[in-house]
């Protein structure tokens, strides 16, 4: 059904010849076609002053989704560049680190372009929806598309979509003042018509040592901390616990997100010699909210704005349990 739904979408008609009111149906499309189309381009990621340059493939046969992404920045002309891989939800790094290279396993997450999910009920619910101007990105013809928050607790996002294919080709982080906080763009790109997938496969370097690092194997949890009052909007999307390596104790990171944006709530307990971190900081396009409650170090980060790490830091409380009957 999945696919029936896509395949409507992507060749019913293009993105140029829709009414404005189909503004939601657009970017529907570019959800789809971040998942279901084959290409192959070099997109560029801008926060503040780091900027790093990525080469993207990606293909989707019979359903299952394949990409590879190379970090071209450094190390890309000795063999020495970071490579991701994901096939579904699950992503592998290969990071190469000093005379080893360390191969970590990780959970999935929405990597660029499909930034966008496909079921929009929750973001309708927080943000409007316009059509701008026409623009060119990466010698293609894109749609801009704004999605402006109704309230001061998420940023807004500037999105231009391949008039022909829907695809994501651009996408932009703007605060209150209209000012670009991170960028994250295609620099190049092409539609991939072959099912040849012997690019998705990593080059060994037998002269190396691998090692192998699981953060996959979480557990998800249900403890006696929770989050009395969210921000409107913000609804509890995952909790689970991590084993970090030096830490004795497992860490909880519960995740929230308006269907876009994303929160990450980190708790831990402070143990002897651990300096409690308290306080607001600001890096690049991401607030982190740090606080001390009962022995425990809480710390909030995420691409939103300060006035919503500061309310998830202050909501937090520990649930104490009942005596049993």
């Amino acid at each position: 059904m999945l696919r029936v739904v896509c395949a409507l979408l992507l060749s019913a008609f293009s993105l140029s010849s829709l009414a404005v009111d189909d503004v939601w149906l657009l970017l529907q499309k570019t959800a789809y076609a971040a998942r279901e189309l084959n290409y192959q381009g070099v997109f560029v990621y801008q926060n503040g002053k780091q900027t790093s340059s990525v080469q993207i493939t990606h293909m989707n046969n019979d359903g299952q989704e394949m990409t590879r992404n190379v970090v071209l920045d450094n190390g890309v002309q000795t063999g020495q560049s970071r490579e991701v891989y994901s096939q579904g939800s699950n992503i592998v790094i290969f990071r190469p680190q000093n005379q080893k290279m360390v191969i970590e396993k990780r959970r999935g997450q929405n990597l660029f372009p499909a930034m966008l999910p496909t079921e929009l009920e929750t973001i309708k619910v927080s943000y409007n929806a316009r059509l701008g101007a026409l623009e060119n990105v990466a010698g293609r013809e894109a749609q801009i598309i704004e999605l402006i928050p109704n309230d001061a607790f998420r940023y807004s996002y500037k999105i231009w979509a391949d008039t022909e294919y829907g695809l994501l080709l651009k996408m932009a982080l703007l605060d209150n003042k209209k000012q670009t906080l991170e960028q994250i763009a295609f620099s190049r790109i092409d539609m991939l018509y072959s099912q040849d997938a012997n690019w998705f496969q990593p080059k060994i370097d037998v002269s190396k040592n691998y090692v192998m690092q699981d953060t996959t194997a979480v557990n998800r949890v249900e403890s006696n901390w929770i989050v009395t009052e969210l921000p409107a909007g913000y609804s509890k999307v995952d909790h689970i616990a991590l084993a970090v390596p030096g830490k004795a104790a497992p860490v909880d990171q519960m995740i929230f997100s308006d269907g876009i944006a994303s929160v990450s709530l980190f708790i831990e307990p402070l143990t002897k010699g651990m300096r409690p971190k308290m306080g607001h900081m600001l890096i690049g396009s991401t607030n982190i909210c740090a606080n001390v409650i009962e022995g425990y170090q809480i710390t909030v980060v995420g691409e939103v704005p300060e006035a919503t790490v500061m309310q998830i830091a202050r909501a937090v409380s520990f649930k104490k349990q009942s005596a049993s009957k």
